[in-house]
């Protein structure tokens, strides 16, 4: 890594494990807290690959569900028909973030100030959102029918612009939709797998021959830290949105963003 420290890699990774499944961009955050830390990683290659302890803390937590759907995939229609809807979401996403990854990771990853500007627009699109009087129609994510499954992935390529957030992009469009809260935020889990795999598979591939064994310590560190407190928000996230919603995610977005926005102007 070009200029980090482990104490920074630690913050950088709690904050990622914190904020991967709430609608709040952990990819904004760990960039915008970067900038301001001075952290830079070899080809922001540590912001994508300490995703993995996020991801498996979701597979831990989801670990005896997933192994049903492994068990009943062979002999059950709407286990297949599920499976299939995840990764028909998971494809738009992909492929524009194969074809647009220079792009991506050069400019957009380089601008705080569009970071901070999506900040805050996704928290106002948050905040009109839960205020909506939506009636929802699917209430369990294997219900949810292909069609709907590509649109929510339609919404996840939103996410490619950091401080839109992934999982705020695909909750949004799912309430859209017609899915409630609850399936909404689930779904976005299920959908994070392969999203989240396929982005660190490929960042890691791209960056094979700028990385070190010198930088495995630093991105070690923000794994682990990734990795438990997400733990700790994906046992947690469902029974609160379902209870309370999305309001909160919104101002604290408002607020990351207009700090951010003030911060860029008086220190730049």
């Amino acid at each position: 890594m070009e200029n980090q420290s482990l104490f920074d890699a630690l913050v950088l990774g709690l904050l990622e494990g914190l904020t991967e499944f709430i609608p709040v961009s952990s990819t904004g955050h760990i960039l915008l807290a970067g900038h301001f830390m001075g952290f830079q990683s070899t080809g922001k290659a540590f912001e994508i690959l300490i995703q993995l302890g996020a991801i498996l803390a979701i597979l831990t937590v989801y670990s005896s569900r997933l192994i049903k759907l492994l068990l009943d995939f062979p002999g059950d229609a709407r286990t297949r028909r599920f499976v299939y809807g995840v990764l028909i979401a998971f494809l738009p996403a992909a492929f524009l973030g194969v074809v647009a990854h220079g792009f991506i990771k050069t400019v957009l990853f380089e601008t705080p100030k569009l970071i901070c500007i999506m900040l805050i627009l996704g928290g106002l699109v948050l905040l009109w959102v839960d205020r909506l009087d939506l009636k929802p129609r699917y209430h369990d994510v294997m219900d949810y029918p292909l069609s709907l499954c590509l649109k929510i992935g339609l919404f996840q390529c939103l996410a490619l612009i950091p401080g839109t957030s992934r999982s705020g992009s695909t909750i949004v469009g799912a309430l859209l939709m017609g899915t409630d809260k609850r399936s909404a935020a689930e779904f976005s889990f299920f959908l994070a797998m392969p999203t989240m795999a396929g982005a660190f598979a490929y960042d890691l591939f791209k960056n094979r021959n700028v990385l070190s064994a010198a930088d495995l310590p630093v991105i070690a560190v923000g794994f682990v830290a990734a990795f438990v407190a997400a733990v700790i928000v994906v046992k947690y996230l469902l029974d609160y949105v379902s209870r309370h919603g999305f309001s909160l995610f919104a101002w604290w977005r408002l607020a990351v963003g207009s700090v951010g926005l003030i911060a860029l102007y008086i220190w730049g």
